[in-house]
């Protein structure tokens, strides 16, 4: 393996089948990752290590995330920042499914990262979220047996959108058995909040420069999947939060989308924009 990319044993068949007419894509379900930064001597981001033995991207290096909870969608919550008119715009869908995919991003940081972008009030940020209650309310949420929503509800508290940028959006490829819809956000570590590793997912977490991560993924040494080692580059050009969170607005959310295709023999698979990522697939299932 010349770098880290993840590829999937399965592929080849897939894409080929694809390509061929034989295979019908599912259709992707709606997903949110968060990129939590934290400045220091450099910026670093929060990642996670997907287990080895998760048949889906086992050991590979990514960002707290996960799919959406349609319960989301509908319960209106004390809400802080840009209106959901705003969101629904820039995300590219409606009030209530950019409500519920911005409640996805802050569920998840919460549920995998243990931090929580939301306050009693619209301009603060709860402080410490490792009581027993916090855990058993988190520990609830993971189980679904409440929405996010009621979950604030229940608490009182306002979400932070304006504590969130959405930065790209990435849609499995066709070919995918499991496939989504995914947004990408970036968010800083709110002040008195700590990281942890609450997901049942991952075996490791990490606070790690993205310039040091994009070395040790061209290196071979951190697996990653495409979507991830691009959002991770383009990290690298901000030297604060601060910095991330600002150019956030004017980063284009069209998604991005593999293409597979039949050429000389072989399955050609790229990510528009994205040639890092192109793979050449011959007839009998080696990838170059």
């Amino acid at each position: 393996m010349a770098n880290g990319q993840w590829f999937p044993p399965e592929w080849p068949d897939r894409i080929r089948a694809l390509a061929e007419g034989t295979l019908t894509p599912v259709t992707p379900k709606r997903a949110a990752t968060v990129m939590l930064l934290k400045d220091g001597p450099a910026p670093t981001v929060h990642m996670l290590r997907r287990r080895a033995s998760m048949a889906f991207a086992g050991g590979a290096y990514a960002y707290p995330g996960g799919g959406v909870d349609p319960r989301d969608d509908e319960h209106h919550i004390r809400w802080a920042g840009p209106t959901r008119a705003w969101w629904a715009k820039r995300l590219g869908g409606d009030e209530t499914s950019a409500q519920a995919v911005v409640c996805a991003a802050v569920r998840e940081t919460y549920e995998e990262a243990g931090v929580l972008l939301a306050g009693p009030t619209p301009d603060t940020v709860v402080g410490d979220t490792t009581g027993e209650e916090w855990e058993a309310d988190r520990a609830a949420l993971v189980a679904r047996d409440f929405s996010f929503a009621e979950f604030l509800d229940r608490r009182g508290l306002v979400l932070r959108s304006d504590l969130l940028g959405a930065w790209a959006r990435w849609i499995t490829p066709e070919f995918e058995t499991r496939r989504y819809d995914t947004w990408f956000f970036v968010a800083a570590l709110p002040q008195g909040q700590r990281t942890r590793n609450a997901s049942t997912e991952a075996d490791r977490t990490v606070w790690i420069n993205p310039a040091d991560a994009a070395a040790s993924y061209d290196k071979g040494e951190l697996l990653m999947m495409p979507p991830t080692i691009a959002t991770l580059r383009q990290l690298t050009a901000y030297d604060t939060a601060a910095d991330a969170l600002a150019a956030a607005p004017d980063r284009d959310l069209t998604p991005v989308l593999a293409k597979a295709r039949l050429e000389n023999g072989e399955v050609v698979l790229s990510w528009p924009g994205h040639d890092e990522f192109t793979k050449h697939i011959p007839t009998g299932g080696a990838s170059a």
